[in-house]
């Protein structure tokens, strides 16, 4: 039996994403569809359905889709768009496109929004039981859910806030108030920590108290009956304006005055992404506290875009899990295991489940080598690179799945000085405020930050870094004392791994600064063609791809 999971247009309009499992809820392909296309998000337009990211998790498998039994969905559409699709086919051939098989309609299963996001949590965790808490921008009438899951029982539902209430449309308006794009909510959390580090009072825009929230902004009366697609555009608009004019305020000013560029010397801009920052930890570590109440068990797992928010996670006690996916794409994997849970778990979902370096998918690089210089990828060639302050790439293996990298899709350096941060932000063409995060391994992780046993391992939690951070690894240290850490437990990561092990048989600290390979506006790479492309494209001084090394003869 095969099983189809997707994030899909009509509902699912940004962050596209396929996820194939077989009968026993074992994930055998995870892409999404940026990842292909190139166009960042994969927002909704004509093509944007996860076509390319079917065809991959088919073919890895060596199926087509007359083989797969069921799609599930991660949203419920019939509540968004009433009467819009005649039936089950009509639906499966605008989500799939051009992969429809008119001869084959698989069963299909739509699952409700923050209920797939709390299966791709609980599932992908080492817990038998949890607390579930789901915060994002919206699903179909909700924004925020808390619920218990167990092994071998249906999941209890026991708290859902309206979206009117949403976390994320609050941290969305910072956002664009700053001038960013609404999916960029990440600058806004780098942004925040210049607030944290200089000790801001700022305006407590939220009551928290009693395992419920109050917002500064009202919600908006709620409909009678179901919401539709255009109930939602209007919410989200009037909410977005609505929270805007309390920034505003708060900032006294329209905007920034600087460019994004110098936004963390803006105070005002300071201020308005801290004053959001402080909403989301207020009400993330009420319900969190309200999660485990109700679940009756200390574990907790989060899911949704806010789970990305690293600095708020970092902040919640206790046993907390994310997985590698608690964006939209991660509701593919959801509805995926809401239809058949998997069977048996062995710890932690392994996050390297896309296309792999000369594998199934992968797109071999067809430009000229010319003027580059390629040998074997020795882990002692690697090594006297960084060590001569080199900044390089990593593509081996399955490509991650989620927004961080990690160490398959990797850019990475030496981060022993202050001047790497500046370099490999230059690379990238980013703001020089924004942060980079550190890899290392577990024994040599707790002389550096703070223990995160589970937040770590998808470099999903921002940690207090220590004295000995700050002097061996600044590079990776945020204005605000904190990284947000990523170790390596074992081979998942070879080259990286092995360079982290023999920086530590040479006598120097074993930690690298690990940060996403790709270009400014670009998603994170994919094929070898990509990988090699970005490499000519990007000041990088070396790439490992699978098991060849390239280095630019000019350097």
């Amino acid at each position: 039996m095969w099983i189809l999971g997707l994030n899909t247009p009509p509902a699912g309009w940004h962050d596209t994403a396929a996820c194939l499992i077989d009968g026993d809820g074992r994930v055998v392909a995870f892409s999404e569809q940026e990842r292909h296309s190139r166009v960042r998000h994969a927002i909704a337009e004509e093509g944007s359905q996860p076509v390319d990211a079917v065809a991959y998790c088919l073919a890895q498998a060596g199926i087509t889709l007359r083989d797969v039994a069921v799609v599930a969905v991660g949203w419920d559409d019939r509540q968004l768009f009433p009467g819009r699709f005649a039936d089950d086919r009509h639906f499966l051939q605008e989500a799939l496109g051009s992969s429809f098989d008119a001869g084959h309609v698989p069963e299909l299963v739509r699952v409700p929004h923050h209920r797939a996001h709390a299966a791709s949590s609980f599932y992908a965790s080492p817990f038998t039981k949890a607390a579930v808490l789901v915060a994002d921008g919206n699903g179909e009438n909700e924004s925020t859910t808390i619920w218990t899951f167990a092994d071998g029982s249906e999941p209890v539902l026991h708290h859902s806030w309206p979206r009117t209430a949403s976390l994320g449309y609050a941290y969305n308006a910072a956002s664009v108030w700053l001038g960013f794009n609404h999916l960029n909510a990440g600058k806004t959390m780098g942004l925040a920590a210049y607030g944290r580090a200089r000790g801001l009072e700022v305006d407590r825009l939220v009551k928290v108290g009693g395992g419920d929230y109050q917002l500064a902004v009202a919600p908006l009366a709620e409909r009678p009956g179901r919401s539709t697609d255009d109930d939602l555009g209007r919410d989200y608009q009037r909410m977005l304006l609505a929270w805007r004019a309390v920034y505003s305020k708060v900032a006294g000013a329209d905007g920034p005055t600087a460019p994004l560029e110098r936004l963390h010397e803006d105070p005002a801009a300071v201020l308005v992404a801290y004053t959001a920052q402080r909403i989301v930890e207020d009400v993330m570590g009420e319900l969190s506290r309200a999660a485990r109440e109700a679940a009756g068990v200390e574990e907790l797992c989060l899911a949704g875009g806010i789970a990305l928010n690293c600095s708020a996670n970092g902040q919640l006690p206790g046993p907390v899990f994310v997985p590698p996916v608690p964006h939209d794409a991660g509701v593919a994997l959801g509805a995926a295991w809401t239809v058949r849970p998997p069977v048996r778990r062995e710890g932690p979902i392994s996050p390297y489940l896309g296309v792999a370096v000369g594998g199934t998918g992968d797109r071999a690089p067809e430009q000229e080598t010319s003027g580059l210089a390629r040998s074997e990828a020795s882990v002692e060639r690697i090594t006297d690179l960084l060590l001569d302050h080199r900044v390089g790439a990593v593509a081996q293996g399955r490509a991650e799945v989620g927004p961080r990298a990690l160490c398959h899709r990797s850019i990475i350096a030496l981060p022993d000085t202050t001047d790497v941060h500046t370099r490999v932000n230059r690379i990238k063409d980013r703001e020089q405020w924004r942060p980079f995060a550190g890899v290392t391994r577990p024994d040599y992780g707790s002389r550096l930050w703070e223990r995160q046993e589970h937040l770590n391992r998808y470099m999903l939690g921002a940690a207090r870094a220590t004295a000995h951070a700050d002097a061996v690894a600044p590079g990776v240290v945020h204005v605000d004392g904190t990284t947000r850490p990523q170790v390596l437990e074992g081979d998942e990561a070879p080259v990286v791994g092995a360079v982290l092990d023999r920086l530590s048989v040479l006598g120097h600290p074993a930690v690298l600064l690990n940060t996403s390979f790709n270009g400014r506006g670009e998603p994170i790479v994919n094929t070898s063609y990509d990988a090699l492309r970005a490499f000519r494209k990007m000041d990088l001084d070396f790439l490992v791809l699978g098991d060849v090394l390239y280095e630019k003869r000019n350097r």
